[in-house]
């Protein structure tokens, strides 16, 4: 699934949110330079907003279509973090922006402390967050009619708490840090925040999550067709409430 996410590439960076200022800003401010090597870079959303806080940024994304949509704005590499070879780089910060889960603890945090020098920062961080609870129901209830094999229980996924659902990716990235020996206690941070969306622009966003990306256009197309209805009960808007949560760690000297 990790690389479905470049089915629709454009779709992806037309449509996918971009992080709290006041993360990338803290990432910025907690690093000793701005050399920054950002894993699974995607489309280079995340890269663009350190690129407008003056860092030089080197994408690191393993899906072509992705990184050919992120090369338009800063240099990309094509491999994964577990296979990328930082040939004797040094960097003052690496960052994952949702793409972490998809490495493997150990060998990403190895890499990671080959990668930065001395005081370098890692911080890999995620978007968590619920739609309004009809917005919710109605996904649960069309991707069951419409996709009843799938293992993917959205149902579930909304009775549990919204950073119970990441805990585990939190906690493995801290333990594959902690192995290392190479940083210092990994510390977690928090940023809330909220966005609205229109009918139109949370529509076109869904496609681009993983339960989506694979799903045929049919299929598709009816799940949206329920939430759309589902929004347009809302006054065919609403706002998301979203927390950032961020797993960090620096390099020790």
């Amino acid at each position: 699934m990790a690389e479905s996410f470049g089915t629709d590439a454009d779709r992806y960076d037309r449509a996918r949110p971009a992080y709290p200022d006041a993360l990338i800003t803290r990432i910025v401010e907690a690093s000793p330079g701005r050399a920054v090597v950002d894993v699974g870079c995607g489309t280079g959303i995340a890269a663009r907003q350190f690129q407008a806080r003056g860092c030089t940024v080197l994408g690191v994304e393993p899906d072509r279509r992705m990184a050919e949509i992120a090369r338009r704005h800063l240099p990309v590499e094509v491999s994964t973090i577990e296979d990328w070879d930082p040939a004797d780089r040094r960097f003052d910060a690496m960052t994952a922006a949702q793409s972490w889960h998809w490495v493997d603890p150990t060998a990403g945090a190895a890499k990671a402390a080959q990668a930065l020098r001395p005081t370098g920062l890692f911080a890999a961080f995620w978007h968590v967050f619920d739609p309004p609870e009809n917005i919710s129901r109605a996904l649960a209830t069309a991707y069951r009619r419409v996709v009843p094999d799938s293992p993917i229980d959205f149902d579930a996924i909304a009775k549990t708490p919204r950073e119970d659902r990441y805990r585990p990716i939190f906690d493995k990235t801290a333990d594959g840090l902690h192995h290392t020996n190479a940083f210092a206690t990994p510390e977690t941070w928090h940023v809330t925040w909220e966005h609205p969306y229109t009918r139109d622009e949370w529509l076109d966003q869904l496609p681009t999550t993983g339960a989506m990306t694979q799903l045929p256009p049919d299929a598709l197309a009816e799940i949206l067709d329920d939430v759309g209805t589902a929004i347009d009960k809302l006054g065919g808007r609403f706002t998301m409430h979203y927390t950032t949560v961020a797993i960090t760690a620096a390099r020790n000297r």
